[in-house]
């Protein structure tokens, strides 16, 4: 395949409600740089782009389900506090953490319905499947290396030096997590299909799990209170049209502060997954892993290596069994959820039905990382049978 050849990010007609004519007329007054009018096209799925490369994130019409969710005025905060910080004279090029440049965020619902921002338009390659098979195998391990080095440029800054130092909590982030997220997985198992009339039920060995979470926090004084993405993963990274590097990190809508580690145990998620493990009742794998296969687009163990060189910590990082497993449950409530929504017939999506089977997979994957890894978990006589 040509590497000159449009890979992710693809456009199409608007289907967000959008006035073009408010639009064009808030650019007009509040964005120079920006020259109007502009013609709106809409990225699948999510953003929109001008013919003037531009992009446009908004938050989606209507009521929202959670307070938490879409808040792209976080994102842009985050975005505008990255971009002071790499535009600085005193910003070594290594330090630059590869993001598009913000340009304004509009909080006047009466432009366009919502709140938006507008930022630069990023023309690179989006590989939505890790496995990358667009391009060439060294190519592969060179854009994971440089997903990897992105992560610690982000990770080496200080909040404060940012002026994010209240953005989140200064409490450790991983005792935060499992608090806040073990409540919502509890009220997430009450929910009852509106038609069988079944629970949507927990993740599997959900006590145990918690508990042995709770016993075996990091020790976050290692790593710091840092900026974390919240979803630091390769399809949410874009690469040079040609070269293997990362020129923008997207989707800050998670970000806060806390420990890196949950964001590099998300980056190498895949090399935890089973693809086989995942196989829905149709026999197609729900998530794409590389574990038990014979493809892998890097060796896992030298994207740690460099992660470690880069943050200088000791190989290998004993805290990721925790992270790496914990993000795996996260991911599991995170599915949990859509399937508790689906039971109430609340859920957007036309493939939400397949979650219900999904998160108790996913749980169970979180466990087995910690098997593998050695730990022992205290499993009740009822858990036992």
């Amino acid at each position: 395949m040509s590497q000159s050849q449009k890979i992710g990010g693809e456009i199409g007609e608007i289907r967000a409600s959008i006035d073009v004519s408010k639009l064009n007329a808030y650019i007009e007054k509040y964005v120079p740089a920006i020259r109007a009018p502009v013609v709106v096209k809409q990225f699948k799925p999510n953003s929109l782009d001008s013919s003037a490369k531009f992009v446009l994130r908004k938050k989606p019409a209507g009521q929202l389900l959670s307070n938490t969710a879409h808040q792209i005025e976080r994102e842009y905060t985050m975005l505008n506090a990255l971009h002071q910080h790499n535009t600085k004279s005193s910003t070594t090029p290594e330090r630059i953490v590869p993001i598009p440049k913000p340009y304004v965020l509009c909080e006047d619902n009466s432009v366009v319905g919502t709140p938006f921002y507008i930022m630069e338009y990023l023309d690179g390659r989006i590989f939505t499947d890790a496995r990358m098979l667009e391009v060439s195998r060294e190519a592969r391990r060179e854009c994971w290396l440089s997903a990897v080095r992105a992560l610690t440029a982000l990770s080496d800054l200080e909040p404060a030096a940012l002026g994010v130092a209240s953005f989140g909590p200064s409490t450790p982030y991983f005792p935060r997590q499992i608090k806040s997220l073990t409540r919502v997985s509890l009220v997430q198992a009450e929910a009852v299909d509106i038609e069988t009339g079944v629970k949507t039920g927990k993740i599997p060995l959900f006590d145990e799990m918690v508990e042995w979470y709770q016993n075996h926090l990091p020790d976050e004084r290692k790593t710091g209170l840092r900026v974390v993405h919240g979803d630091y993963k390769l399809d949410n990274l874009i690469f040079h049209p040609t070269e293997n590097r990362v020129i923008g990190i997207l989707d800050w809508e998670l970000c806060t502060l806390g420990s890196p580690l949950a964001d590099f145990a998300n980056l190498t998620q895949p090399w935890l997954i089973d693809p086989e493990m995942t196989v829905n009742a149709d026999g197609i794998p729900a998530l794409l892993g590389f574990k038990n296969t014979d493809f892998e687009p890097a060796n896992v163990d030298e994207l740690e290596r460099e992660y470690c060189r880069l943050t200088n910590q000791p190989y290998p990082i004993a805290e990721l069994l925790f992270a790496r497993s914990w993000m795996l449950f996260r991911l599991s409530v995170i599915a949990q959820g859509i399937a508790a929504r689906y039971a109430r017939r609340q859920a957007s999506s036309e493939k939400a039905s397949i979650y219900i089977d999904v998160f108790p997979i996913v749980g169970r994957l979180a466990r087995i990382v910690l098997e593998d890894g050695g730990a022992k978990l205290s499993l009740s006589a009822k858990a036992k049978l």
